[in-house]
């Protein structure tokens, strides 16, 4: 192994920092099982749980605090007892309310009231001193052929970002992109139309939140569209999760794509990316805080195979392209950190 590389590695040695949605403590429904998974909790209900997984850090936090009512105050505390910080709040501009469109609406009103939505998370923010403003505008977009001017939903989107941007220049705003759902057709609905958008905006505190299973949906190659971000400098956080390719599934970090999700860190470790890795899980039917705690463990492991990893190796072989060789020079990491992991 050369200076270099151990140099590097050295520098990239501290444990991350690791989060969740605190969606990830709620309890669901879907178009079948309309009662719910579970008994209702609200994000006060939420927080307590996430305190109990251990290793857990901070949590994104919905905005109005489900199911409304709850003071800022009363989520600080809750905060507090479960020694957790928010990272992020994730203003709700995808609720019914929204269905034709949060900053695309045809109702110009509609529109503003989007806007006024964010700019008021933004504030609560400010105040739980969050790293950014998540923005995920899955009703912004469209579902058949002829039904919108594409340039027109374009302006709209870029223009309300840009004017949040603008408005809150002491905070980041990062955008979650999706290829579809709620919408057959989202407005940023990849990294590289994210990335065109915020070219657009003309402004410096917009960034990219890359979801794993939004890239894998999209047919993105995970780690790929990660080194494309932090390139520009655009890569402000991440989620985690897995899926099948099919559908946005939210399944536990590693369950499915392993060697893609350890890709992924590896591109991240490169670029001495240090933000957190954070989980976007949606256990339907799993305990949620069992859920989390394996969640962590995987990217736990990653965090140890990276360390792992020979390095002058994997570059021999994909120099040459070998991709035999190269996994398994990936393969020989990662599956020993995974079965320490196991056993600790």
């Amino acid at each position: 192994m050369s200076d270099q590389w151990r140099i590097k590695m050295q520098n990239n040695a501290a444990e991350p920092t690791y989060g969740a949605g605190i969606w990830h403590f709620a309890t669901y429904v879907d178009r079948y099982a309309t009662d719910g998974y579970g008994e209702p909790r609200t994000v006060l209900d939420a927080i307590e749980l996430a305190g109990k997984v251990g290793n857990l850090s901070v949590v994104d936090l919905n905005w109005p605090f489900p199911p409304g009512g709850i003071s800022t105050a009363e989520v600080k505390a809750a905060l507090a007892r479960g020694g957790l910080r928010a990272i992020a709040v994730t203003p709700e501009i995808y609720t019914g309310k929204f269905a034709r469109g949060g900053f695309t609406h045809p109702d110009p009103a509609v529109r503003r009231d989007a806007i006024e939505l964010v700019a008021a998370s933004a504030e609560v923010g400010r105040e739980l001193g969050v790293d950014y403003v998540k923005l995920w505008p899955g009703q912004d977009g469209y579902d058949y052929p002829f039904q919108a001017d594409y340039t027109d939903l374009w302006d709209k989107s870029v223009g309300a970002v840009r004017e949040l941007a603008q408005q809150f220049p002491d905070m980041r705003f990062a955008i979650e992109y999706k290829p579809r759902e709620p919408r057959n057709r989202m407005v940023f609905s990849s990294l590289a139309r994210t990335l065109l958008a915020i070219e657009d905006m003309t402004v410096d505190n917009v960034g990219v939140l890359l979801d794993f299973g939004h890239s894998l949906y999209g047919g993105e190659t995970p780690a790929e569209a990660a080194r494309m971000a932090i390139r520009r400098d655009k890569l402000f956080a991440i989620d985690v999760n897995d899926n099948f390719r099919g559908w946005d599934d939210d399944m536990v970090v590693g369950s499915v794509h392993l060697l893609e999700t350890f890709e992924f860190f590896l591109a991240l470790r490169d670029a001495n990316w240090d933000g957190v890795w954070q989980l976007d899980q949606f256990p339907f039917r799993e305990d949620p805080v069992e859920a989390a705690r394996t969640g962590i463990r995987t990217m736990r492991a990653f965090h140890r195979a990276l360390a792992r990893l020979d390095r002058e190796e994997l570059a021999s072989a994909q120099a040459r392209q070998d991709a035999l060789a190269a996994q398994g020079v990936a393969k020989r990491a990662l599956y020993r950190a995974l079965a320490e992991s196991e056993t600790a």
